[in-house]
């Protein structure tokens, strides 16, 4: 990602999942739902995701009490599929996430932009906590099976 000297945070999981299940569960809008939040006191009750390259995607991220929620949406500028996908937000910050298979583990990699409003730690921690969430998502649905 071509952060243009601008900051940058990155977060980093390993997920222990084939790399097509990986793939499956970050883009398929009723997987994100399940995993795309912080803590138990979170949730996303709404994602649209068009996956290519020029369409949008919509996540509504809140606490489920109701008292804060937000829109992360933006505009995809870069997939492929397995690989890589990279976007820009509606604020116009970038982010890019990648997957590496190693073995039977899958390293996802997001990298991007912080916002200016909010301390930089507490957004690694937000992403990382996100990313967790995942990992707990895919492996929990594989032992499952």
């Amino acid at each position: 990602m071509d952060t243009s000297g601008k900051a940058s945070i990155t977060a980093i999981v390993d997920v222990h999942a084939p790399l097509e299940t990986v793939w499956a569960a970050w883009n398929t809008p009723g997987d994100i739902m399940q995993w795309n939040n912080v803590t138990d006191e979170w949730h996303t009750p709404t994602v649209e995701n068009d996956l290519r390259p020029g369409a949008r995607f919509l996540y509504v991220m809140g606490l489920k009490d109701g008292s804060f929620n937000f829109n992360f949406e933006g505009i995809y500028d870069e997939v492929k599929a397995y690989e890589l996908i990279s976007y820009t937000l509606d604020d116009g910050r970038k982010s890019t996430i990648t997957f590496k298979a190693h073995g039977e583990t899958v390293r996802v990699t997001e990298v991007f932009e912080p916002n200016n409003s909010d301390p930089i730690e507490m957004q690694s921690a937000f992403c990382q906590a996100v990313l967790h969430s995942f990992k707990r998502h895919v492996e929990g649905n594989l032992a499952k099976l």
